[in-house]
């Protein structure tokens, strides 16, 4: 399965856009190649390295398998 963000670089620092610098949305998110037999989906957006340990900053599931794209600042 490939989870992937235009909005995002590889290795790079995230745009304080999508932070509490900026607008604090979550950015375009595109999934494919999702494995055959899967029945949902589920996005965990963890922090290891944030200040005060481990931080969730955001948990979503019973994502449908036909989603294609999560869009930018979708709650």
């Amino acid at each position: 399965m490939k989870l992937t963000s235009s909005a995002l670089a590889h290795n790079g620092a995230i745009p304080s856009e999508f932070t509490c610098d900026g607008a604090d949305v979550s950015p375009t998110l595109t999934i494919s190649e999702v494995p055959k037999n899967t029945k949902s989906l589920a996005l965990i957006m963890d922090d290891p390295d944030a200040p005060v340990g481990t931080w969730d900053h955001w948990v979503v599931f019973n994502i449908p398998i036909s989603t294609k794209q999560i869009q930018k600042g979708t709650e």
